[in-house]
């Protein structure tokens, strides 16, 4: 009876198993965004056979229930695809699974297949199996698999932090404010499962080299896996649903077309120069006229829709919208986000959402020059702008001015100050 006790390491496997089950259940029966719940179900499912697993070793129990030895063995190769898929359905909800998905568990199915005859041997045979790897006598394509899992584990990290670097970088061409579009979840996801890939790693090294340590490697890692289910509890239901960037080229009406060329020709001629916003420069600048052939914008036609996004821009003034986007303005245009975002990068040298937000923080400086910010408060001049938070405003404004907005608004009440007092002495 004795070996059916736990420590405080296996308790916490055990505990993590649990909640697992529990997550799946409470993920599996989302209605948001149900393909990638059902994923980090799916996910939730796989860590929990692998710490039911580990407890299973821990107490002993191969004897009373040999039957379940190598059920954990495969799930390895499903870890790294799930959270990958889990990732890519997530940050954008309207993919749905393909066949070519399917394509990512090939290795697991093959695993599985390569370990039919060990899954249909007898209780008996299954424990002598298991008193051989003990003793040092592996069999050659578990050590063979074991290595290719970290290899999968190690891959499957890779790509999908760089598919989450990539995706960040498309949430600043296409959206104003990001406060809903919040990837803080999947960057801490896709670093979490790298981090324990990158663990078992490093015990694979040791045990390469003959280096002994206190614990099993197994066991460390098996309570990192339950620290990823707790996190997953706290974070992952309780996360902001992470919106879909819409780039998609679409035709735009021929009648919308020309109602809107007209409306921003006769907007041009009652207003004779626009005021340039921030730009910076951009080395990609110089082979705009290339990247606009490649995306099928012309030259001329660049130049009038980057003259009609200013005009707007100063006349319509969009960005006071807090949850404006690419798809919104480009829609405005009578033009598509990705030509628009070609104008917006490569011509002004921005990022849609520092184009934006460059607006903004001029209208708060043109306010508080104005004698607004003695007023009111700096948060509601920077909802009137259309900020959407007190954090992004106050990133973006230091951003654009190297100044905090209390600091500015201190500059520019003295200036005021100085100028009033010298035109009256």
């Amino acid at each position: 009876m004795s070996r059916l006790s736990l420590d405080w390491l296996h308790l916490l496997t055990l505990l993590g198993a649990v909640q697992g089950v529990f997550l799946a259940g409470a993920l599996f029966t989302k209605r948001r965004n149900r393909t990638a719940n059902r994923l980090l179900a799916a996910t939730m499912l796989a860590f929990s056979v692998h710490l039911a697993t580990s407890v299973y070793h821990a107490a002993g129990l191969e004897r009373a229930h040999p039957h379940f030895f190598g059920l954990a063995h495969p799930l390895p190769f499903l870890y790294g695809p799930l959270v990958y898929l889990y990732a890519v359905t997530a940050a954008d909800r309207s993919r749905r699974l393909s066949w070519r998905d399917a394509l990512h568990l090939i290795p697991f199915a093959l695993v599985v297949l390569a370990g039919l005859p060990v899954y249909l041997m007898s209780g008996t045979d299954k424990l002598a199996l298991y008193h051989a790897m003990l003793s040092g006598n592996t069999p050659r394509l578990i050590r063979i698999t074991d290595s290719l899992k970290i290899v999968s584990g190690v891959t499957y990290a890779t790509i999908t932090l760089v598919f989450l670097r990539r995706h960040h970088a498309r949430v600043f061409d296409n959206y104003s404010s990001v406060e809903r579009v919040n990837l803080r979840w999947l960057v801490w996801l896709g670093a979490s499962g790298a981090a324990i890939w990158t663990m078992a790693l490093a015990f694979e090294v040791l045990d390469v080299s003959g280096i002994k340590i206190a614990r099993p490697g197994d066991d460390f890692i098996s309570l990192a896996i339950a620290a990823m289910v707790y996190g997953i509890g706290y974070r992952g239901l309780r996360q902001p649903e992470i919106f879909r960037y819409d780039t998609a080229e679409h035709r735009v009406p021929e009648e919308l077309r020309a109602m809107v060329k007209r409306r921003i020709s006769d907007e041009t001629r009652a207003i004779p120069e626009p005021i340039a916003p921030m730009t910076h420069a951009s080395p990609e600048s110089a082979n705009s006229a290339s990247r606009y052939e490649r995306s099928g914008l012309s030259e001329r036609e660049a130049e009038r829709l980057k003259d009609a996004l200013l005009v707007m821009m100063e006349t319509k003034r969009p960005w006071q919208d807090s949850d404006l986007t690419l798809a919104d303005l480009a829609e405005s245009l009578a033009t598509t986000p990705h030509k628009l975002s070609e104008v917006i990068n490569a011509r002004l040298g921005l990022t849609f959402f520092d184009f934006v937000n460059g607006y903004r923080v001029r209208e708060v400086q043109r306010r508080i020059a104005a004698g607004d910010g003695q007023r009111v408060t700096m948060l509601s001049l920077a909802l009137d702008a259309g900020f959407a938070s007190k954090s992004t405003f106050n990133m973006v404004f230091k951003k654009h001015t190297n100044q905090t907005p209390s600091s500015y608004r201190a500059t520019t009440g003295a200036a005021r100050l100085k100028s009033y007092y010298s035109r009256n002495s």
